[in-house]
């Protein structure tokens, strides 16, 4: 007779621990959400305040408000000259060079799976380089031209890389390690042709291989904005793929992931925002690279991270410029030496740490 009640109670018990794990995890994603919202709200405030300091300080030192009134329309010749045409164009793109290589390197290490996965160390950025400094000294090119053959060169590197890679299907230290070795030919390929080429012309290439913002324009910045504008919303439609991809090959298939397809057109995505950040701005080194583990300790448990990852790459890059330009009285130094700085340390933890481990070799 009191078998049936017993039976409900049971049920009632088991309904109410599923309904506290589904209140637990909402409320873990819940927290989530909101310190990843919080992360990058407090990532593009400091955003613009680093970018409203750049716009302000140099040779001619304006305050804020007269930047901000000069952005409105206001402002005298001088000013508008000095905050329209020398720093803003620069800034802007900082900033897009920044969010660029942020992006790429966050979807590189994500797919692959592998903190070394960022395109300037598995030889991304070299085949822009060398195609670049090619045409460069070789043909005189210059100009868009220059830019376009940077981006083809990246791209052309990425797909021998992935090829070379390929063993029914790409596994990521494989990936890693022939990325390494194909970059180390392509350096070779880039200080040949130095070497083999004027003083002046090779100086004004080696001042673009350290990466920099040096007198960049506007006729610099429409064209990566406008490559932004395809590349970013294509990347957000590829990472679709990344969390099924995180689980491994295996489970991402066995939830009807075409991952071949899915990591294709990820590495795609990352390689060609590489690409063209690198040939708007030289092959600016270690901003992929640092960019997304910064943005990931910021969010943890949040996967990719990759808007805080973008964000991370354009502060540190805006920041990185503007301590190029003060950092030495009279001397602009190219914005990749000060994130050489950044990032060669952060190299060497990293490869300290794994030999702790044991992973290093």
């Amino acid at each position: 007779m009191s078998a049936a009640p017993i039976g409900k109670e049971a049920i009632r018990t088991e309904k109410d621990r599923l309904a506290d794990a589904v209140r637990q995890v909402s409320a873990v994603r819940g927290r989530g959400r909101r310190r990843s919202v919080t992360v990058g709200a407090a990532l593009l405030v400091a955003l613009v305040a680093v970018f409203c300091v750049s716009l302000s300080f140099g040779d001619m030192v304006m305050p804020i408000g007269k930047v901000i009134e000069t952005l409105l329309g206001g402002g005298d010749g001088g000013s508008q000259f000095v905050v329209l045409e020398l720093r803003l164009p620069r800034a802007l793109l900082a900033i897009l060079v920044g969010a660029a290589f942020g992006l790429s390197g966050g979807v590189f290490q994500t797919v692959l799976r592998n903190p070394l996965a960022s395109p300037d160390l598995i030889g991304i950025s070299a085949g822009a380089s060398a195609v670049a400094v090619t045409v460069a000294l070789l043909f005189q090119v210059s100009g868009l031209a220059l830019s376009a053959s940077a981006l083809a060169g990246a791209i052309a590197a990425g797909a021998a890389i992935y090829l070379l890679a390929w063993r029914q299907g790409v596994a990521g230290q494989r990936l890693v390690l022939v990325g390494i070795g194909v970059g180390m030919g392509l350096s070779s390929v880039v200080w040949y042709v130095m070497a083999r080429s004027d003083v002046t012309d090779a100086q004004e290439a080696f001042r673009w291989l350290a990466g920099s913002l040096n007198g960049r324009s506007w006729g610099q910045f429409w064209p990566m904005l406008g490559a932004l504008a395809l590349l970013v919303p294509l990347t957000a439609l590829a990472a679709h793929a990344l969390r099924p991809l995180q689980l491994g090959d295996d489970a991402a298939a066995g939830l009807g992931t075409k991952v071949e397809t899915g990591r294709l057109a990820l590495l795609g995505c990352a390689t060609a925002l590489a690409g063209v950040a690198t040939a708007a701005a030289g092959p600016v080194g270690f901003v992929a690279f640092v960019a997304a583990p910064i943005a990931r300790r910021l969010v943890p448990g949040r996967g990719a991270a990759l808007p805080q990852a973008a964000l991370t790459g354009a502060l540190l890059v805006l920041v990185a410029d503007f301590a190029a330009q003060h950092l030495l009285p009279s001397v602009q130094l190219p914005v990749g030496v000060v994130t050489s700085i950044i990032g060669a340390p952060y190299l060497l933890l990293l490869l300290a740490r794994a030999n702790r481990v044991g992973s290093g070799g």
